[in-house]
């Protein structure tokens, strides 16, 4: 005997089918277009990377792990891998510490707080090519503005330029790339300190900490999964650095702004070797795998407390 009870049921199950469908439905344009452009290029690569091919010729010798073997043995790359190691150590730590010193900066209080974090955020929002323009116009030999505002203080600039000093290149490079995701940082900091309640904050206070008492236990342990977070993110923008890099020195002086993924457009599109190109885009994905997994073991999993 059919109750009520089985028809509601089967109704249920039709409208849980009905909806799924539907979802898949909707959901396919995305899912082709994801594989398409992300999941296809991928397991492509990684067949190049086991290839000897020019990207033009129909023929492409299979060479197996030889593609990674040259890489392991090749000077260019180790020091690119170097170059771009530092890079993203500088940007990483100067851009989080400073991003975390200017949001607590911001959250106390001060007047104008709302334009403060419009000039800061304009760099996120600006260009990289046309920024790394400006700045290369900045740091140009005699006439550029840094040269002029240091003459004008009586200190010497470096000789010959700031991006042609095999001592200074890189460090003024590091600076864009902080200064370009500083902004975004202190916004993502922001957001976490307005949700810290002020109670702890008055309770520390009445219990005699003071400024860095309260910012050593109070904010700095609270807000470590976003700290967590901006320090994967950082690594990972850092480690893929191009266009800056490009645009400024390519590469140069003497290979010390040499980074990973210059070398690697080079060699695909000016060298013409997809294989080596491609096994290092792999090997660049498995350091950076392996850094975030790393940090995620360290920190993610600690408990947050005051």
């Amino acid at each position: 005997m059919i109750t009520a009870a089985h028809v509601r049921a089967r109704w249920q199950r039709a409208n849980r089918r009905g909806d799924l469908s539907a979802a898949m439905i909707a959901l396919a344009p995305a899912v082709v277009l994801f594989a398409l452009f992300n999941v296809y290029p991928l397991f492509y690569s990684g067949y190049l990377s086991l290839m000897n091919w020019d990207g033009f010729s129909s023929h492409r010798e299979y060479v197996g792990l030889s593609n990674y073997r040259e890489l392991v043995e090749s000077p260019m790359f180790r020091n690119a891998l170097g170059v771009t190691v530092k890079y993203t150590a500088g940007v990483t730590v100067l851009g989080v510490v400073l991003s975390l010193i200017i949001a607590v900066l911001l959250n106390s209080g001060i007047r104008g707080q709302n334009l403060y974090r419009l000039i800061y955020f304009l760099p996120v929002v600006t260009s990289t090519v046309a920024a790394a323009v400006v700045w290369r116009y900045l740091m140009n030999p005699g006439n550029g503005y840094a040269d002029v505002f240091l003459r004008s203080l009586g200190i010497a600039p470096p000789s010959p330029s700031w991006l042609r000093n095999p001592t200074w290149a890189l460090r003024v490079v590091i600076l864009v790339g902080v200064w370009k995701r500083l902004g975004f940082n202190i916004v993502i900091y922001l957001a976490g300190l307005q949700n810290i309640p002020k109670d702890y904050y008055e309770a520390a206070t009445v219990d005699g900490a003071g400024a860095w008492g309260r910012f050593r236990h109070i904010t700095v342990p609270l807000i470590a999964p976003i700290t967590l977070l901006l320090v994967i993110m950082s690594v990972i923008d850092a480690f893929l650095i191009f266009d800056v890099v490009y645009v400024m020195t390519d590469g140069g002086p003497l290979g010390t702004t040499e980074v990973v993924g210059l070398l690697l457009y080079r060699q695909a599109f000016r060298y013409f070797n997809l294989g080596t190109a491609s096994a290092m885009g792999w090997v660049i994905f498995a350091i950076v795998f392996t850094a975030t997994l790393v940090q995620w073991k360290l920190f993610g999993t600690r408990e947050v407390g005051v």
